[in-house]
């Protein structure tokens, strides 16, 4: 579980399930479509090997397509979708399965709004709705990951240390959105650059509680020294 390839997967997982989210509505260019696509395959480009990793190259090799082709095919959201859940996949084989979505959603989400906040460098003129959606998928995911992950994981003590640093940077995550869908709220366009600064901050914390679970869900316990 504490496999880093893990948290890469969903990672890049969740950014191209994101993508493909933001495609659909059909707000953006294809500018945006390559940026979060190549995005995903960097992420995610660790994951392609070994003997196992079936799901990753061909979810890798999607997203990779859809992102060349979407200049010329518009409408290549699906490949992204597809891609996207593919690599997913690769989460959920070298892990629990509704880990993998929980990390997914979450790490989408929150990675999501930030690139979609820098495309309003591009076009200032986009909805801000769809910052506050990506926003709120991202607030899901995390509370939904430190639950399952608090409450199925035996090797973790819901009173223990380790517990309440997880909570801690699972939390400090989930205000990092609320406080980015606020700044969203600000009519000025600094409103939009807070709330991308915000994210940054959100992707480390989410990326800490992500592979902090996954870490002390194996049996890991950190020794900080204390006691």
């Amino acid at each position: 579980m504490a496999d880093p390839g893990f948290v890469l997967a969903a990672w890049s997982g969740g950014v191209a399930l994101a993508a493909g989210l933001v495609a659909r509505w059909g707000r953006v260019g294809p500018g945006y479509m390559m940026l979060s696509g190549a995005t995903s395959v960097l992420v995610g480009l660790a994951t392609v090997f070994g003997d196992d990793a079936w799901a990753s190259r061909v979810g890798i090799v999607l997203v990779g397509v859809a992102a060349a082709l979407v200049s010329r095919v518009p409408r290549s959201w699906p490949l992204f979708v597809v891609g996207g859940l593919l690599i997913s996949v690769q989460g959920a084989l070298i892990a629990d399965p509704l880990l993998a979505l929980t990390a997914t959603v979450a790490l989408g989400g929150v990675t999501g709004e930030m690139l979609l906040g820098h495309w309003f460098l591009v076009d200032p003129r986009l909805p801000r709705w769809m910052l506050t959606v990506l926003a709120v998928i991202g607030i899901v995911g995390m509370t939904a990951d430190l639950g399952v992950v608090i409450l199925t994981t035996d090797a973790i003590d819901p009173w223990g240390f380790s517990a309440w640093v997880l909570l801690g940077l699972g939390i400090t995550t989930i205000l990092l959105m609320v406080a980015v869908i606020g700044a969203i709220r600000y009519p000025a366009y600094s409103g939009v650059m807070a709330a991308t600064g915000l994210s940054y901050l959100a992707i480390l914390t989410a990326l800490a509680t992500i592979f902090l679970g996954r870490y002390l869900g194996s049996g890991q316990m950190i020794n900080l020294g204390i006691g």
